[in-house]
């Protein structure tokens, strides 16, 4: 029963992971998958929101502009049922979640903020202590520096040659009568 338990939490936090995108160097929840999982209609969430902006600076919600939305868009396809909305949607933070749990004052929204913030700890946890990675990343950093230090000296060689040649053009023969 307990292994029961345990499977459907790890089901509901790989479901609110899914739903978690990095938008302006922040991770973000939208508004919509929010209230989904709220069980509320996203302009009830998003009205319920407007009557507390004090509770919202720009660190815990910000709505998204014409140029990301549309880049979201094309990116989601029609894989998330996406349709142009009147306004652009908003997008929460960690904090701007946890600021929601207290607006909405329900056993749905309590739980599920419970495995938000397990989501968005295990995020964190992954990308602190997975040391292999960022191993492997700094190592990646460190080839690409030698590639472009490498090429950029062939480049500069180039280029060099190149001068050169407009510098000082090779003299070219001349072929029949030329009069001086």
């Amino acid at each position: 029963m307990e292994q029961n338990k345990r499977s459907k939490i790890k089901k509901g936090i790989n479901l609110i992971q899914s739903m978690i995108y990095d938008i302006r160097g922040h991770k973000v929840m939208f508004d919509n998958d929010l209230a989904v999982l709220y069980q509320v209609e996203t302009k009830n969430l998003n009205r319920t929101v407007k009557r507390n902006l004090k509770r919202f600076p720009s660190d815990f919600m910000f709505q998204l502009n014409d140029k990301e939305w549309e880049i979201l868009r094309c990116q989601f396809g029609t894989a998330k049922n996406i349709e142009k909305k009147r306004f652009n949607p908003y997008v929460f933070t960690e904090q701007g979640i946890a600021m929601l749990s207290g607006l909405l004052n329900s056993d749905i929204a309590v739980n599920v903020n419970i495995q938000i913030m397990r989501a968005f700890v295990q995020l964190r946890h992954y990308v602190t202590t997975n040391t292999e990675t960022n191993e492997q990343i700094a190592q990646l950093r460190k080839l690409l520096m030698l590639y472009i230090e490498k090429n950029d000296k062939r480049v500069n060689d180039i280029i060099i040659a190149l001068n050169n040649l407009l510098e000082h053009p090779k003299p070219t023969r001349r072929i029949g009568f030329c009069p001086d």
